[in-house]
């Protein structure tokens, strides 16, 4: 009974030993790690030397066999390092990310260049490279879980990616507009951060103040802070910061087109603190505290003094001078 139990074992086990060898697409290499090789290609398109290896990933990658020159790339910066022929090796591998829409990858391996060969002569075209990854993502483009399943868009990722974008060089072409964006982002947050936001502009408008983009950066301080001042109830400190910035803007920079647009920001913010500090002299008004309802009432003067709303002060004034009236005590 084992006896005839064991030889439909013995059998498989003899045909397994005597089964020809297949090729296997997966070949893991010592220092290089696990790579995909096609059937009968094994071994094809490695080189002794790191320029024809090099060689091998540029004229895959123009044929636009990326498995290839990805494969032959990834070998030349694993095996030769230090070679003068790493740092492109190393960008090859960041445009075959990109060819592949792998831009989490290709943000990556442009980040591992940038770090390891510093003086790479296309330093300038990787960062552009990066600033246009991260716009992508700024556009609502998804991230992937674990770099394979696409997981939703990710402000807080897409942030991190400009702040090394500014790092990697902070007088770049695009360092300035990747610290817009950081503000863009955190306005676009699940949820929204204005302060956050506000922060990033200011950075931006202080350290760029001589370039178009920081025109742009005080221009968007001050939308920011009317926006936060929109939200804030009876506080009028935001409302206040929003048109200092936008008279700063007016004054520095009296010819761009947006000027009247802060003009009239500031002419609506003025007229909305002038009804906040009315409502609260109302408030004083009904409680029988005619000293605070006059100081808030002279406030609406104060607001309105070069305001096109004269009913408002008007009326202000109006109930100053009852005050007065009624209660001369209230007099200086």
């Amino acid at each position: 009974m084992i006896r005839s139990a064991l030889c439909p074992v013995l059998v498989a086990l003899a045909l397994l030993g005597f089964a020809p060898p297949c090729p296997a697409p997966l070949i893991f290499t010592p220092g290089e790690g696990w790579r995909y090789e096609k059937a009968g290609g094994a071994g094809s398109w490695t080189r002794g030397r790191a320029k024809d290896q090099l060689e091998v990933a540029q004229q895959s990658f123009d044929k636009k066999d990326y498995s290839t020159a990805m494969n032959a790339a990834r070998r030349t910066v694993h095996v030769w390092p230090f070679s003068d022929y790493a740092p492109q090796a190393q960008y090859l591998l960041g445009r075959c990310h990109e060819a592949a829409n792998d831009d989490q990858k290709a943000f990556e391996a442009y980040q591992k260049l940038i770090e390891r060969y510093p003086k790479a002569p296309n330093y300038d075209e990787v960062i552009l490279r990066q600033m246009a990854i991260a716009n992508r993502y700024l556009a609502g483009q998804w991230f992937k879980l674990f770099n394979l399943v696409p997981w939703f868009p990710s402000m807080e990722k897409t942030i991190k990616m400009y702040e090394k974008i500014i790092k990697n060089g902070p007088y770049s072409e695009v360092a300035p507009q990747a610290q817009i964006n950081i503000g863009l982002a955190h306005e676009k947050r699940l949820f929204t951060d204005l302060p956050e936001a506000t922060r990033a502009y200011e950075r931006a408008a202080d350290k760029y103040a001589d370039r178009s983009e920081g025109t742009d950066a005080l221009f968007r301080v001050g939308e920011s802070y009317n926006k936060q001042a929109k939200k804030a109830e009876y506080d009028q400190s935001l409302a206040g910061q929003a048109i200092a910035t936008f008279t700063d803007f007016i004054t520095l920079h009296p010819e761009d087109k947006r000027a009247p647009q802060a003009q009239k920001r500031i002419e609506a913010l003025k007229l909305e603190q002038a009804r906040g500090a009315f409502d609260v002299a109302r408030y004083y008004e009904k409680k029988g505290k005619w000293k605070a309802a006059k100081i808030y009432y002279n406030e609406v003067n104060d607001v309105l003094r070069d305001s096109p709303d004269a009913k408002l002060a008007a009326d202000a004034r109006a109930r100053i001078d009852r005050i007065v009236k009624q209660h001369p005590e209230t007099s200086p």
